[in-house]
């Protein structure tokens, strides 16, 4: 007679679920501007309410200039950003100027709002070498092109931080794709054990280039990879500048105190196509999902906040378009104005003495654009 099956005495699936159900997303503002969390309400000035707001603005700004240079052909690699302005933007308006932001190709509005120049931003999208080269007591790495490279260097600059005593984090992003990468998991886990000060951004915008989030992971979140790692993992409304911002302060607040790094998963959406290199979001996403998105749209979102409080109107936000156009005029004709980059100038700044066979090709090199 077969012997009955021994019911096992635990159940994995159920353990599995409970986790998931723990990543509730934090949200502040819902669609209308309204507060739907007043507990988390962050302690925040009218003035610097104002200045989160006209960052956001600026950097929408920006980005449908840059888009239009692009195609002008007077920017080379360009990563749109509009849809992603609360998830970077306030984020990094809880960072300190002692932080260091490593960047994924898509975050160069942080660099900016962090201290690198106009000019330099675009440079770096042309390819030149001096918009790599930033100011010695700026603390950021170049956009990182490998996707997810980002994150084992954050770890590294981390624990070099906190062995250096230092009251500062490493801020890392990188999207839903690179959340897929071997990379991601090394990062957090390396960072996780030795209890390194940074934090870890996942802005999941629902798409790697085409491929939707769903097919890229079985996990119900992108935060919960972060219980693998044995380290905090937060889901965050990517669309609600107050939540994000929160997420942000709480997180660097607890690295700052050693008890380790975050992974924040900002829930959002990028409007434009994942590079202005020909990918066709039309393709892979409905209008419809568009038009719902668009009515998340952290700006509107936040104006009508702000207008609420008395803080905003539309003439304070044409002050900043204007502002916005104006400086990005004068930058992109600095970067036009900046001699272009030659085979001798690579060579130059390659090493601190050169080999004898790139004296050799230096030499050549040097006579031929002598011409």
């Amino acid at each position: 007679m077969a012997s009955k099956a021994k019911k096992a005495p635990f159940d994995a699936v159920k353990t599995l679920e409970h986790i998931e159900q723990q990543f509730e997303m934090v949200q502040i503002l819902n669609e209308q501007g309204e507060v739907v969390n007043e507990d988390l309400m962050p302690d925040l000035s009218d003035d610097q309410l104002q200045e989160l707001m006209r960052r956001m603005v600026y950097t929408r700004i920006l980005d449908q200039r840059s888009i239009s240079l692009n195609r002008q052909g007077r920017l080379g690699f360009y990563a749109p950003t509009a849809g992603q302005e609360a998830s970077q933007i306030a984020s990094h308006f809880a960072l300190e100027q002692a932080d260091w932001i490593l960047p994924g190709y898509r975050d160069v509005p942080q660099l900016i709002w962090h201290g690198l120049p106009l000019t330099q931003a675009f440079l770096f999208s042309r390819g030149h070498f001096k918009g790599n080269q930033a100011a010695k007591d700026l603390n950021v790495l170049s956009p990182q092109i490998i996707i997810g490279a980002q994150y084992i260097q954050t770890a590294g600059v981390a624990l070099g931080l906190k062995k250096r005593g230092k009251e500062a984090v490493a801020v890392t992003y990188t999207g839903d794709g690179g959340s897929s990468q071997g990379d991601f998991y090394e990062g957090i886990n390396f960072a996780g054990a030795f209890k390194a000060p940074a934090i870890f951004f996942v802005q999941n915008n629902q798409f790697a280039i085409s491929t939707p989030r769903e097919k890229q992971t079985a996990a119900t979140t992108i935060a919960q990879k972060a219980v693998a790692a044995g380290i905090p993992g937060i889901l965050v409304d990517g669309m609600d500048p107050l939540a994000v911002y929160v997420a942000t302060s709480d997180a660097r607040k607890r690295a700052i105190a050693g008890e380790g790094p975050t992974l924040i998963e900002t829930l959002c959406f990028r409007y434009g196509p994942h590079t202005m290199a020909g990918d066709d979001p039309t393709r892979y996403r409905s209008s419809e999902m568009e038009t719902e998105w668009e009515k998340k749209d952290p700006l509107v979102r936040f104006r009508k906040f702000l207008e609420a409080k008395g803080l905003w109107s539309e003439e304070k936000e044409n002050e900043v378009i204007e502002q916005a156009k104006e400086d990005i005029k004068q930058a992109i004709k600095e970067a036009d104005a900046t001699p272009k980059q030659k085979v001798t100038d690579l060579m130059e700044i390659m090493y601190e003495e050169m080999p004898y066979n790139l004296k050799e090709q230096y030499e050549i090199f040097k006579e031929k654009e002598s011409k």
